[in-house]
């Protein structure tokens, strides 16, 4: 399904050349629900985007189910990445626009016809759960509700991948919980594949199968989510799981002391 070959991204700043990838591979197959991890600056962020070349690489291949992206003109990298749905952070929503102008932007901006818009626009936001949302505005939503437009909106070209960057990272857990369990829903029902970042072990236990983690811009250990946990290779790895048992060590003494 997704593909990466020797891919790397360097930063040129007035003050200096800033190594943000180097020589990434990487293989993501049809229908998977597929983690990246790392430290702030690992260059995780600039890994998905490079996915659909909202960064463009410097060297390397990108492949999404046949089609090489890095190889593609403007036009084509246009009509490719509305098979290539984007859940960002900070929603990045229309504050003019209600739910539902929020969803069927992508729709008009395809070239759809009104009649079509109503029907898929009104079929992913009962996917989502915000059917009764449908003439809001995001200043009138929650935080998790406005993920939840964001996701529909990544939805509407019936996209065969989704990247999540970072998507959870603002919410808090219950919210958190409720976005993983639409996401696997939309695993299951749609078959998309999901490719997700993040720095928050939770989030990978709770919805990923396969996983890998980065580190200074270099993929330094993959496989399963199970070996992650049982078994970690990597330094990084290593450090995320004593990272975790600590904040587990500290909410058992909490609980116990009555704190």
């Amino acid at each position: 399904m997704i593909t990466v070959k020797d891919l790397s991204k360097t930063y040129v700043t007035p003050h200096a050349v800033i190594p943000a990838l180097n020589k990434i591979n990487l293989k993501i197959n049809k229908g998977d629900i597929f983690g990246i991890i790392g430290f702030s600056g690992a260059g995780k962020s600039t890994l998905i985007r490079c996915l659909n070349r909202l960064e463009e690489p410097d060297t390397g291949s990108v492949t999404v189910a046949g089609q090489e992206i890095t190889a593609l003109d403007k036009k084509e990298l246009r009509l490719a990445r509305r098979k290539i749905g984007m859940i960002f952070q900070q929603f990045n929503l229309f504050d003019a626009k209600t739910v539902f102008e929020n969803v069927a932007f992508p729709l008009e901006v395809a070239g759809h016809s009104p009649q079509i818009i109503n029907e898929k626009v009104q079929k992913i936001l009962d996917l989502v759960g915000l059917t009764d949302k449908a003439r809001a505005y995001p200043l009138q939503l929650s935080g998790g509700q406005k993920q939840r437009v964001g996701i529909a909106r990544a939805l509407s070209n019936d996209p065969d991948v989704l990247l999540s960057d970072e998507a959870t990272s603002a919410l808090d857990p219950q919210t958190t919980f409720s976005i993983l369990e639409l996401l696997k829903d939309i695993n299951e029902k749609l078959g998309v594949t999901i490719v997700l970042i993040t720095h928050e072990l939770d989030v990978l236990k709770h919805i990923c199968k396969n996983m890998a983690v980065i580190e200074q811009g270099e993929i330094v250990e993959s496989g399963s989510v199970e070996k992650f946990f049982l078994n970690p290779e990597s330094d990084t790895a290593q450090r995320f799981i004593r990272i975790l048992q600590g904040f587990q060590a500290q909410r058992i003494y909490r609980e116990g002391e009555g704190i």
